[in-house]
This record gives structure tokens, sequence and C-alpha cells, in this order.
């Protein structure tokens, strides 16, 4: 996919925010659109279906968790990239952001050149998406890398991205150990810092959605996916 070809919604409600960081992107060659809020971003995302939503937290009228949340639960935004851009930067509001899906977290203030580098970091993701392999069926669940779709007994799960990947890699290969030092690097990436928590915070996610007779820990270590366990 070509940069004209790439739409991003740049969400913030500070004017120069939104006119240097669209500057920069669209001197990459980006199609962008923006919003002052939440609800504005809402509105936007569904007109315009981006690729990419960059999302600052704190707005008025609705802030940045609660648009997340809506953009989660439209449909055809369900796959959509989102990553927060704040200056907030505690552990706390990192990990309210992802249990509502977000796929990454950047930190205000940011130089140009490293947010235009990880804005090409996470639109890789659309490219290893597209190469994604067909369904996989695991007992009595099924995996459909492609349509980013999980289905147990017949019935669809919606899992936001970070879920469905997660979940991916593990169940990739049923009972491996995965230590957490390699779900972070093939989920969120070695460029992005995240929590401590967020491994657990996704899941605790997917085994109440799952079930928790799928999601081992090895304490110390890492996770691992079993496909029955009594």
């Amino acid at each position: 996919m070509k940069a004209n070809e790439i739409k991003i919604l740049l969400v913030d409600d500070e004017p120069d925010i939104l006119e240097i960081v669209g500057y920069n992107l669209r001197n990459e060659g980006y199609e962008i659109h923006t919003a002052e809020n939440g609800k504005k971003a809402v509105e936007k995302a569904v007109k315009h279906k981006p690729h990419l939503i960059l999302l600052d937290i704190m707005m008025p009228e609705m802030d940045g968790i609660e648009a997340c949340e809506k953009i989660r639960s439209t449909p055809g935004l369900e796959n959509t990239l989102i990553s927060f851009l704040t200056a907030r930067g505690e552990d706390y509001s990192q990990v309210a952001g992802f249990e509502v899906g977000a796929d990454d977290y950047i930190t205000k203030p940011v130089k140009p050149k490293i947010l235009v580098s990880k804005v090409k970091s996470l639109l890789r993701r659309l490219k290893d998406n597209n190469t994604a392999s067909d369904a996989v069926s695991l007992g009595n669940i099924v995996i459909d890398r492609e349509a980013y779709l999980v289905l147990k007994d017949n019935k669809k799960i919606v899992l936001p991205r970070k879920e469905f990947e997660l979940f991916s890699l593990l169940a990739s290969k049923p009972d491996k150990v995965f230590k957490r030092e390699v779900i972070l690097d093939r989920v969120w990436g070695n460029e992005v810092v995240v929590g401590g928590r967020t491994i657990d915070v996704h899941i605790r996610k997917l085994r109440e959605k799952l079930g928790d007779n799928h999601f081992k820990t090895v304490k110390g270590v890492g996770y691992k996916f079993v496909i029955n366990e009594e």
C-alpha cells in the first residue's frame, strides 16, 4: 500500500498539535484528517474509515478512552490501528488505553522524526496482516487471521487488535510457553514501550472471552495456550 493510499485521523484539542503533527505526516504523503475532540473523532472515523488513528486522551466532550471504545465497537472499524498520542505517561493511563483496544501509546512531546518512525512501524502491521494465513481450527475455536475473526462453538467473539494478535501468537503453537519478552516484541514491537501490566491485562481479557482454562501462566516465564483442559 502506497503512502498516498493511507488515511490517518489525527485527534487532539490543541490546534498546534494538529498543525505540527499533521504537517509532518502530510510530508510523508499520507492523507490526513483531523478532529478536536472524541465525539468528532468517532464521526470522522465512520466517515473516512482511516487506517490509523492518533488519539489524544484528555479532550473535551468525549475523552480518548471513550472514543476508542466507541470506535472499536463500530462495524467496519474494529481493526483500525489506534495509537494514543498524549502527554500523560502514567502507567495507569496506558493500561486503561490498552484495555479499550489501543495498539500503541506515544507520549508527547515527540520529535517529528520519531513520530514518523513510529507511524511507519504501526502501518507495517497492515502489510503483515495482509499476508496472514487462513483460518485455523483449535478444538472448538477457529481463528481467521485474514478476517481478524475468532469463533468459539460457532459464535463470533470480537477481540480488539492487540488481544487478537496476542491470542494468535499463543495459539500458533499450543502448549508452547512464550516468554514475556517474546510476547512484547512480537505483539507490541521492540520500538514500543509499554507498562509491565500490559500483557497481564490482555491475558485477563482473553480469559474472560475465551475461557480461563485455555490460558496458563508459567510463573516467572510467560504464558501458553492449551486447546483442551478439563
